[in-house]
């Protein structure tokens, strides 16, 4: 999924609005657990609790401001966007494994296919990773790609490095040094409560955006950056919340896009054949 342009340019200010607004008006609605789409009075309701004259949302005859509405559109979009097109492609392990199974039959990989983390009757391999893994070898025109750096993001220019990100991610392409695309994979199939592990998701790629961000506006250097998420149960089941916060991370131009579950197995390979062309066109 890639982000809305009516949202992309908008200001820090409306961020900061939507993550107020959000954290007092809540995420969800109450008896059907689906994202709430917060209306006018939920807004105002938030700002006057924060102690935020919400003038500047609805002015003195009761008609909502242009920003407001924006704000408005917003939460409209979010909400539609969550309920209609990531709930249902946000898969759980069974639907994982077949589609795991289905590709390997189909491709027979040689890339990397990992393990999970897990012990016992639940270790097996990491699916959504095997997936994701096997669309970009599929795709990669017989490019290298780096499916588990074990190093820092490096970024030259004449032979130097000119940043070093702070975090290892999870694949390069078509290294660390350099990379055109890195991304991060984020599965969790076998949690069972809403840990920090989730919640460190968010946290880590906006980390990353605002790193990249920084590249692209001073250097002038464009790294796409992605984040690959699923488990039906854990983002959607436990945290919601969090998949509001992608959202507004990836309008928020942090994030080049996110994919939802069995969304990679159609985005993937379209995405792969532009950095393919990327890299071809960055020969000499």
């Amino acid at each position: 999924m890639k982000a809305n342009y009516r949202f992309i340019s908008q200001s820090l200010e409306f961020w900061a609005h939507v993550r107020l607004v959000s954290q007092s008006a809540g995420y969800t609605e109450r008896g059907t657990g689906r994202v709430k789409a917060i209306n006018l009075e939920e807004m105002v309701e938030a700002l006057e609790k924060a102690k935020v004259d919400p003038r500047h949302v609805l002015n003195g005859d009761g008609q909502c401001t242009p920003f407001g509405l924006s704000l408005l559109e917003y939460f409209d979009y979010r909400a539609r966007v969550l309920n209609r097109f990531v709930a249902t492609r946000l898969m759980d392990v069974d639907d994982a494994r077949q589609a795991f199974d289905r590709l390997r039959d189909q491709l027979h990989p040689t890339c990397p296919l990992p393990m999970n983390k897990q012990r016992g009757d639940k270790r097996a391999p990491a699916y959504f990773t095997g997936i994701i893994n096997m669309l970009i070898e599929a795709n990669s025109a017989g490019l290298l790609c780096d499916y588990d750096p074990k190093s820092l993001t490096i970024v030259t220019r004449n032979g130097l490095p000119i940043r070093t990100l702070a975090r290892r991610l999870d694949g390069a392409f078509t290294s660390p040094v350099d990379p055109v695309a890195i991304w991060e994979i984020k599965e969790y199939y076998y949690t069972t409560t809403f840990g920090s592990r989730v919640a460190d998701a968010i946290y880590e790629s906006q980390l990353d955006g605002m790193e990249l961000t920084e590249l692209r506006k001073t250097a002038g250097i464009q790294i796409d950056h992605y984040l690959f998420v699923d488990s039906h149960f854990s983002w959607w089941g436990q945290g919601k919340s969090y998949l509001c916060r992608l959202v507004d991370l990836l309008n928020m131009g942090l994030v080049d896009e996110v994919l939802f579950g069995a969304e990679v197995i159609h985005r993937l390979s379209q995405l792969v054949a532009k950095w393919v062309q990327r890299v071809a066109d960055q020969q000499p």
